[in-house]
């Protein structure tokens, strides 16, 4: 039987160099990596034109394709989560700026629908009481899904999102880290605000899983099953997972951060209704644990 050439994009993690350097392969097919750098670049080809067979994706991208139609199947494989309070950033020589105090305030993000961005609004507007609102976005790019109606600021072109920061363009930013001494986090201790956030929701931020063609997983089920196989056999390579596990395999694994940004995505008008979890999947990914 000829082998399937699958072509594929994922980011170099540390849980899946066996796999993308073919160390750990299939029987049945092959993966053929194409190098993207940001990963996130293959983002909008894969949203637009199926660019690829198996890629890395966002998860509001996902979703916000997902209600838009696209013929994408998703796969419960994170490839990167985090805990997202030290990627919002302000310039203090501007003044002490905190959470509660950006009701009128010009704020920058690279796109208005990045993931990392929805998980911080959302946490701005649920746990801080932030009315999103009231803040005057700011972005430097297009949404992935071009349907989407972006009507937010655009930055004049060739603008920097950090240097506009420093020059006091901008009030803070969300989505970037800089070890420029003049910019300083948002919140003040972005780690013990993660550990309380999380002590409360128990939910591990999930930026990036994995998605599919339609096509193929009409088609192949069973390779798109081994896909995520070879994926989970490489992260189960890497030895117990940390605790909490940022990159959750599995439905359930993944359930309560998809309820919460699914949630926080809809809050944001970036979805036109909550999806259930189970809506995320088709037959066959729905049955991955």
């Amino acid at each position: 039987m000829d082998r399937l050439k699958l072509k594929a994009v994922l980011g170099n993690h540390p849980h899946v160099q066996a796999v993308k350097s073919g160390e750990l392969r299939s029987d049945r097919f092959d993966l053929d990596f194409i190098a993207y750098t940001p990963t996130n670049a293959a983002f909008k080809p894969m949203v637009r034109e199926q660019a690829f067979d198996v890629c890395e994706m966002a998860i509001v991208t996902y979703l916000m394709a997902k209600a838009h139609g696209k013929p994408l199947v998703l796969l419960p494989a994170t490839m990167l989560g985090r805990f997202q309070h030290s990627y919002a950033l302000h310039n203090p020589e501007r003044g002490t700026l905190g959470p509660s105090d950006l009701a009128g305030k010009r704020v920058g993000i690279r796109s208005f629908t990045t993931t990392t961005g929805a998980w911080i609004r959302g946490i701005l507007a649920n746990d801080y009481g932030v009315n999103l609102d009231k803040i005057r976005w700011v972005t430097f790019e297009d949404p992935h899904v071009a349907e989407y109606i972006d009507s937010t600021e655009r930055a004049p072109k060739g603008k920097k999102i950090l240097q506009m920061l420093i020059d006091g363009e901008l009030d803070a930013v969300l989505g970037e880290v800089s070890d420029d001494p003049k910019l300083k986090t948002l919140f003040p201790d972005p780690a013990a605000e993660a550990a309380k956030w999380y002590a409360r929701c128990g939910v591990v931020p999930v930026n990036h899983l994995v998605v599919v063609t339609e096509q193929l997983a009409k088609s192949h089920p069973d390779v798109v099953a081994g896909v995520y196989d070879l994926l989970k056999r490489n992260k189960t390579r890497m030895g117990p997972a940390a605790t909490p596990d940022l990159v959750p395999f599995g439905i359930e694994a993944n359930r309560k951060p998809l309820e919460l940004i699914v949630d926080y995505a809809f809050q944001q008008a970036l979805i036109p209704r909550r999806y259930a979890v189970e809506e995320l999947f088709d037959e066959t990914t729905r049955g991955l644990n």
